[in-house]
């Protein structure tokens, strides 16, 4: 299934790493390994967050996209199940049937 990941970093760890130079290697690093389809960074409430879109098979993956991240900057992590425009097009016509 396809995910969202929000991934949030405190800004005192996310300092620390920006200033210590192991954050940009992290960052490399973890998107070398977990292969996002789109990666997106930016600032959400005063902290830095990135948004990656990674396809998960099982749900017994989950440590492996985000224990990374809870490790190395206290980070919080969300998964939130995300579709492709033809993903919906494919859903609709089954939500239309259940409703009518």
């Amino acid at each position: 299934m396809r995910m969202m990941l929000r991934i949030s970093v405190p800004t005192v760890e996310g300092n620390k790493a920006l200033k210590d130079g192991s954050m940009e290697k992290f960052i490399e690093h973890s998107l070398s390994e977990l292969k996002p389809e789109a990666a997106y960074f930016t600032a959400e409430k005063g902290q830095r967050t990135a948004y990656l879109f990674v396809d998960i098979k099982d749900s017994s993956e989950m440590p492996y996209f985000s224990e990374r991240f809870f490790l190395a900057f206290n980070a919080t992590v969300d998964f939130i199940p995300v579709m492709n425009a033809e993903e919906l097009r494919r859903g609709l016509p089954k939500a239309l049937a259940g409703i009518g």
